[in-house]
């Protein structure tokens, strides 16, 4: 099917910043003292494209010895185990702080406690991992699913309805990029029933693996595609070689529609020229963001924030889990929640007798049951069974501080504000 496509560039700058000061238990310095020099060990995935070379320039331009740092740097060549153990040789040297753009996304528990065991801050950056957020400090990267899905959604304005059949060289097994990209896009296309997914193989996110890939596609599904999707822009590049080398006509006014990550030099150059339909941008540009992590960090900006939710009470009685929870010495804040409104004044609806049966069944013992095993709300005071570790409401109320909840909802914007900037990272 052949279709003139127009080019369109999706660009994604989607960063994620989380858990600042986790697990950090070694004594803080001022950054901006002259003669403190903040050793970085950082471990990269490799340098299996042009994105993983802008980001490590990235990195080597910003933890300079004039920015007062020392940047142990380790290419783990696409290697997990190699990977894990220069972690180790980091803890070792007892560097300051640990960087890590990880190779895969699972295994990285043990090192990951070993670092902090040793009182070593880590910041995963780029890729996630699936180890528990506790053990490391935050992490600063881009949302690979919302990218997937924001090459589904613009194919889907693009196809208007026709059919597609669609071939994806996906990135490195196991990386968290390549996960996302395909868990994204595979949610938009599980919503167009006319989509069909023929086939899905890895490229490694090289230029040769894509080549190989697409090549091994034109072989199996010969004149049977009209969409290709490669998970970075060197594969892009491999497969326009494939495609070109077999005389299938591809990008803008081509019978195939190409659809391309990264948005690389080159990767935007070929965009812009046609040859590549859409390329979703992701920003190499991270190494400032650390920086600022890492300085925030250090002057104590960040402090540890444990926020008590319903679902670390459930972790802590299913799992029997170690996490603890209290009261802070200086006293905690009771937050109101109204179950139901059944004043008909202030009744949006005004179905007072639907307010009244709620209401009447989470007082019942069976809504109480249903309190105590989704940990909830509070209990009232004579039910029988108390909430898994809960605390009296009585005594929390006796080291309640008071609140103007009006004032709070008046003032909202700028407590938000106020929050932002002494406990997170924007």
């Amino acid at each position: 099917m052949k279709k003139l496509l127009a080019i369109s560039l999706a660009l994604i700058r989607k960063y994620k910043r989380e858990n600042l000061g986790s697990g950090r238990t070694r004594n803080m310095v001022s950054i901006a003292a002259a003669e403190d020099v903040i050793t970085i060990g950082f471990a990269q995935v490799g340098h299996e494209s042009d994105w993983r070379a802008a980001n490590t320039l990235d990195y080597q331009n910003t933890f300079t010895a004039e920015n007062g740092y020392e940047l142990l740097f380790v290419d783990a060549d696409n290697d997990h185990t190699a990977q894990m153990e220069a972690v180790r040789n980091f803890i070792q040297q007892e560097v300051d702080y640990i960087v890590i753009c990880p190779v895969q996304e699972a295994g990285w528990d043990v090192v990951l406690q070993e670092a902090q065991d040793a009182g070593i801050p880590v910041i995963i950056a780029d890729r996630t991992v699936s180890a528990d957020p506790s053990l490391y400090s935050c992490f600063i990267g881009t949302d690979s699913a919302a990218e997937g899905v924001q090459a589904g959604e613009w194919l889907a304005e693009q196809l208007d309805g026709a059919e597609a059949n669609i071939l994806v060289i996906e990135g490195s097994v196991g990386a968290s990029a390549a996960i996302g990209r395909t868990e994204g896009f595979n949610q938009v296309a599980a919503e167009h029933p006319e989509w069909k997914i023929l086939d899905s193989q890895s490229g490694d996110f090289t230029q040769a693996g894509g080549q190989q890939v697409m090549e091994s596609y034109l072989k199996s599904y010969p004149d049977q595609f009209n969409v290709v999707v490669c998970q970075n822009d060197n594969e892009a590049y491999g497969a326009i070689d494939a495609m070109k080398a077999a005389g299938v006509t591809y990008g803008v006014g081509g019978d195939v529609i190409l659809i391309s990550f990264d948005a690389t030099k080159q990767g935007l150059t070929l965009t812009l020229n046609g040859e590549i339909n859409c390329n979703v941008e992701c920003n190499p540009l991270q190494a400032q963001g650390v920086a600022e992590l890492i300085a925030k960090l250090e002057a104590g900006e960040c402090s540890v924030v444990m926020i008590l939710e319903e679902s670390v009470l459930k972790k802590r009685e299913e799992e029997g889990s170690t996490l603890e929870w209290f009261i802070p010495d200086d006293g905690n804040v009771l937050i109101p929640s109204t179950v139901m409104t059944v004043a008909p004044e202030k009744s949006a609806n005004n179905n007072i007798a639907a307010c009244e049966a709620i209401t009447d069944w989470l007082l019942s013992d069976e809504g109480q049951s249903y309190i105590v095993k989704g940990w909830m709300h509070s209990v009232i005071t004579d039910y029988a069974t108390e909430p898994y570790d809960g605390k009296p409401t009585q005594e929390l109320m006796d080291t309640n501080i008071p609140v103007d909840w009006e004032k709070c909802y008046k003032e909202r914007d700028s407590i938000r504000t106020l929050f932002q900037e002494n406990v997170t990272v924007e």
